[in-house]
């Protein structure tokens, strides 16, 4: 009986040795792409080395044991400034009086196939966010999103190689007079200057592709100019297939001159597995990244829309000037669709 507990404690170090290995490696990830892909899921790596590693503290192992969990914990907090906050501000339709307008975007991975399209835009009349980021933006989803044209008059879709991948950008609020929306050439972005009662933003969307050995590393090199190019004020929200302290997300957040929001909290999961599992056991891999005079309120993920994302609405104020903002109806009145669009 002895021998089998010595054995079972054995394989269980063993274990919590290899755990150990890839959480580590997960903290290197800009030295290649491949530890990065450990980083992603260090939350579900620290949970189970330190579930291993609590028995273990009456065997034998009693020291590697405390040395893991100290691992298991030391990870486990380098998470914590990205992950949802405990009392989010609640942020109203309208601003207080002398407070700034309040405006909302909502993230949306629409999944390429999704059964239930009508899911979908129901619930975007029902919470009418003032601009809307999108992925997955299959030929399926460019003929279900025409039916909400009235509504969003302002968009630009953006044609993926694959004809899946797509990313689109729509919105109820102008685009800024003298500019134009682009499609970054692979469509893996969709940039526009988004007129908001006289201030212009560069509101943009991207959809990152999967950690290494998959192509995202050498996507996020191909979207350097783009990135760069973003305005001094701007907001951009995607599935970026990386968690929010990823080197993937940091590099990203970089090159734009952009700082990550606190995530809403995990996002997706495999869609064979349940909602309820999702929200506490998924990936948060929905970014929103922002900068000049963006200012995050509150974020939050909404119901299940029949992709395996959750939808992510973001509410965020602008700082104005001293100066009187520009009459909101000086914009753009052209709605601007560009399937495919190359810049």
């Amino acid at each position: 009986m002895a021998r089998v507990r010595n054995m079972m404690a054995s394989m269980a170090f063993l274990a919590m040795l290899g755990l150990s290995v890839a959480l580590v490696a997960g903290f290197f990830g800009t030295l290649h792409p491949a530890f990065d892909s450990f980083a992603h899921f260090r939350i579900h790596l620290a949970v189970l080395m330190a579930l291993i590693g609590l028995p273990l503290l009456a065997t034998s192992f009693r020291l590697q044991a405390g040395v893991g969990l100290l691992l298991a914990v030391a990870a486990f907090a380098s998470t914590l400034s990205t992950l949802p906050r405990l009392w989010p501000v609640q942020a109203a339709g309208d601003a207080e009086p002398g407070n700034e307008m309040v405006y909302r975007l909502l993230q949306m991975n629409l999944r390429f196939n999704n059964p239930t399209p009508k899911k979908v835009l129901s619930l975007i009349g029902r919470t009418n966010p003032d601009v809307i980021t999108l992925d997955e933006v299959s030929a399926m989803w460019a003929t279900e999103l025409g039916y909400i044209s009235s509504a969003y008059p302002y968009r630009i879709l953006c044609a993926y190689p694959n004809g899946v991948f797509g990313v689109a950008l729509l919105s109820r609020r102008p685009f800024a007079v003298g500019t134009e929306p682009y499609c970054e050439p692979r469509g893996a972005m969709a940039t526009a200057t988004v007129d908001f009662g006289g201030i212009g933003v560069d509101v943009a969307a991207i959809h990152l592709s999967w950690p290494w050995p998959k192509e995202q590393y050498w996507q996020i090199g191909e979207l350097t100019k783009t990135l760069t190019s973003l305005g001094e004020t701007a907001i951009m929200a995607g599935d970026c297939n990386a968690v929010p302290w990823s080197a993937a997300v940091r590099r990203v957040a970089s090159l734009g001159g952009l700082t990550v929001m606190p995530s809403a909290g995990p996002s997706w999961i495999h869609r064979t597995l349940p909602d309820f599992l999702r929200r506490y056991a998924g990936l948060p891999i929905d970014q929103v990244f922002s900068k000049g005079k963006v200012t995050i309120l509150s974020s939050t993920r909404l119901e299940d829309t029949g992709s395996d994302h959750l939808p992510v609405m973001v509410e965020f104020s602008l700082k104005r000037d001293e100066t009187k903002p520009a009459d909101e109806d000086a914009t753009a009145t052209v709605s601007l669709i560009q399937p495919g669009a190359r810049g």
